[in-house]
């Protein structure tokens, strides 16, 4: 078996390490040639990275340009204990209110680390909706996932 073979994460593990995290690299094809980098919030649906942004932000202009993305959630510090995902893909970007309001209300969710969009009372479900109306939806549609995890490694 091949070094790489032997880190490689099994699909439960990939979507084990992408729960635990809540944050992702995205690069998008910036107008001058270059990645274009940012750290968002985001969440899993049906198996996809999914986040929500403002529909004015440079990300999305990159991504009307060129849908090609590639998104990296990694753990760890110390050499043996890294791990990660890295997903290339395209992505859609989600223009209907409700559906960014279900993207948007689901990260929120997560970044509080509530038990329920619910439980973040009137206040956070008021501030997604506002909010709502300035974002996009986006979904990463993966075409080449590679994966790793050095702690297999010890």
């Amino acid at each position: 078996m091949s070094s790489r073979d032997q880190v490689k994460l099994s699909e439960e593990e990939i979507l084990a390490l992408l729960g635990e995290n809540l944050k992702v690299q995205v690069a998008a094809n910036g107008h001058d040639g270059f990645p274009h980098l940012t750290t968002l919030f985001y969440i899993v649906r049906d198996g996809r990275i999914a986040f929500w942004t403002y529909g004015r932000s440079q990300k999305i202009r990159n991504l009307e340009r060129d849908p090609r993305v590639t998104a990296l959630v990694e753990d760890g510090v110390d050499y043996f204990e890294l791990r990660g995902v890295s997903i290339e893909g395209r992505a859609e970007i989600v223009r209907d209110y409700d559906q960014i309001l279900d993207i948007g209300s689901a990260v929120a969710t997560r970044m509080f680390g509530a038990e329920s969009f619910e439980s973040l009372g009137d206040i956070g479900r008021q501030t997604v909706e506002k909010q709502a109306t300035k974002r996009v939806g986006v979904i990463i549609h993966p075409e080449k996932v590679a994966s790793w995890d050095h702690r297999k490694m010890t």
